[in-house]
């Protein structure tokens, strides 16, 4: 598996969210034998609320990420004894305001840190000015065109790639701040300027991409969010943080900050790889890497090697996400309780949509979530909520005297034990934000690197050697199934007693990721999990949209792109599961045939 000699390239990730623990970064900074330390604060969810702040204060907000500066502060001491440099997505929709504030922090600390900040991001100029030229972009997610949208655009955001951040480091940056370079381009930056790869070593650049991959999450590679989460030592109040050695041709090894919680394992590790990713070709500005026959292998405790990244030329465009003004929203809650739940809770909307107007809304949903067991050990496990969610491009619609009061006047001649949430904050309407995903040229992006201590402005170019983004990758059933009943007896038994699964949003799109734990139970799940029985799993959820279909046989996994099935994606959705992460969860406790000589090895 290659000699540790030559894996001299350390990088730790602090955090993979703006909610994720602000200890690490310190504690990284302070105890861990690393280079670099990079971290992610951005998401599409706080992307579109960042762009409505600056756009809704013309500019007065700072819409970066407070979070980040929590942790960043107590760590900078460390930064510069050790001498460890830092790439990170905190700058949302003002990284240049962040960078003042952290290069004020850096001279109230009395250190000499040079701060650096990539910029380029914000595109809606470019967007504008193609639209005026007659260029109509098409949904990556739902392939509406944007003039049918219906929802006026307020501001762009595209995903640079790590040539900024490795042009920061060459001119002697400490600490690199972007405002929304890709997930994996900080430590694809960090990799490409410590080997002084090119922009056309792609085969590096690619296992750097999945790398940064396996560690832009934080702790979901070292069991956080896992389907095994059971199998996890101790008591995992405080899971440690990923860690990736990195030789010179980019093949790399996961592991965890030490004498802490958490696993790094084979499982744990595919976990990661398959929630986020859209196909085998996984697409970044500056390369794509080829999965399908990507190797994950244990390689010591809390160590795993991954090699055999396939890679092709990045494409010319890149994605770009666009921001509206969708209105407002609100929502009501009722509780429902033992018998007869469905009955009850048609009744309900059957007299709250009659005091409605629903001419007035974009979207009007009834949902009743949760359910009644049998013999329910007590009245909190018998009670369902129900959900009544609406959303109105007039704040008026959704005022007190048109949404809150038709559905809760309704109470007293409702269903028996009719009960509604008496905190009623959440019908008063918000306004939320619409969320939109196209490609942009990256011609048409002024990517730059930033250094005002040296005076330096240095444009980024775009790619020259590219290959065209391909809209939908190629999906495919199994070519050989086998005979289910060549594997002798089955019982009954939801999928998730041997199968573990994890599943993720982008934008509307929700993918999920299937992996067995050993290798003879791969022509089974192979063979079982067709288009058309996923369908079946998901039941009255399946919305009759496009599902695509892969296998990566090296993972023992196959993979499910579902088309969008989020309602508009987090920003906007009126489901529960707005990230898509639970999607995975809801399939594995679906009934199909096990085996069951699979189930004697114990369920996960």
């Amino acid at each position: 598996m290659g000699s540790n000699d030559n894996f001299k390239l350390r990088v730790a990730s602090a955090s993979g969210s703006v909610t994720d623990r602000r200890h690490a970064f310190a504690e990284l900074a302070k105890n861990e034998d690393v280079q670099f330390i990079v971290g992610d604060w951005m998401s599409e969810y706080n992307m579109t609320t960042r762009a409505g702040g600056k756009v809704t204060s013309n500019g007065a907000s700072s819409e970066f990420e407070t979070s980040f500066l929590e942790a960043l502060e107590p760590a900078l001491p460390y930064l510069q004894s050790r001498g460890i440099k830092v790439a990170v997505n905190a700058g949302a929709s003002d990284t240049q305001k962040l960078y003042q504030v952290v290069v004020d922090k850096v001279k109230a600390a009395g250190l000499n840190l040079q701060v650096a900040w990539v910029g380029g991001d914000e595109v809606m100029d470019a967007v504008q000015s193609a639209i005026k030229l007659g260029q109509d972009f098409k949904s990556l997610t739902t392939g509406q065109k944007l003039s049918d949208w219906g929802f006026e655009p307020i501001y762009a955001q595209c995903y640079l790639g790590c040539w900024g951040i490795v042009e920061a480091l060459k001119q002697g940056a400490d600490i690199v701040l972007c405002g929304r370079v890709a997930d994996a381009s900080p430590i694809i930056g960090c990799a490409a300027y410590h080997y002084g790869w090119g922009r056309q070593d792609y085969d590096q650049l690619a296992h750097a991409f999945v790398a940064g991959h396996f560690i832009e999450c934080s702790t979901y590679v070292t069991g956080g969010n896992f389907s095994g989460f059971k199998s996890l030592p101790g008591k995992s109040l405080d899971l440690g943080f990923p860690i990736v050695e990195m030789a010179a041709n980019g093949q790399f090894y996961v592991t965890k900050q030490k004498d802490r919680d958490g696993m790094v394992t084979v499982d744990t590790c595919k976990a990661q790889l398959l929630y986020e990713i859209q196909g085998p070709m996984y697409y970044n500005s500056d390369v794509v890497a080829i999965l399908d026959s990507i190797k994950i292998e244990q390689a010591g405790q809390d160590k795993v090697f991954v090699t055999n990244v396939g890679s092709l030329k990045p494409p010319p465009t890149t994605k770009v996400g666009i921001t509206a003004k969708g209105g407002f929203q609100a929502e009501a809650h009722y509780f429902l309780c033992g018998l007869d739940i469905e009955e009850k809770a048609k009744f309900l909307e059957r007299q709250a949509r009659a005091g409605l107007d629903e001419t007035k809304y974009h979207c009007l949903e009834f949902r009743t979530n949760g359910r009644c067991p049998p013999n329910p050990k007590n009245q909190d496990s018998a009670t369902v909520d129900l959900r009544i969610f609406a959303q109105a491009k007039d704040e008026s619609a959704l005022s007190t005297s048109q949404f809150f009061r038709p559905v809760s006047d309704t109470i007293m001649q409702s269903y028996p034990g009719a009960t509604f949430a008496v905190d009623a904050r959440q019908a008063v309407p918000k306004p939320y934000y619409e969320y939109w995903v196209t490609i942009l040229p990256q011609s048409s992006v002024k990517h730059i690197c930033y250094l005002p201590s040296k005076g330096l402005e240095i444009p980024i170019p775009a790619p020259t050697d590219t290959q065209d983004f391909v809209y939908e990758q190629s999906t495919y059933e199994t070519s050989n199934p086998i005979d289910l009943s060549t594997l002798g007896a089955t019982t009954e038994a939801p999928l998730g007693y041997v199968v573990h699964a994890r599943s993720g949003d982008k934008g509307s799109d929700c993918n999920v990721g299937f992996f067995v734990r050993h290798a003879d139970e791969w022509d089974w799940l192979r063979s079982l999990l067709t288009v058309e029985k996923v369908r079946e799993l998901l039941g009255e959820d399946d919305k009759g949209k496009p599902i695509f279909r892969f296998e990566f046989p090296n993972l023992w996994a196959v993979h499910f792109l579902l088309k969008d099935h989020l309602d508009r994606g987090v920003a906007s959705s009126s489901t529960y599961d707005v990230l898509g992460k639970n999607l995975a969860e809801y399939l594995r406790c679906k009934l199909v045939q096990v085996p069951n000589r699979f189930l004697e090895r114990g369920r996960i």
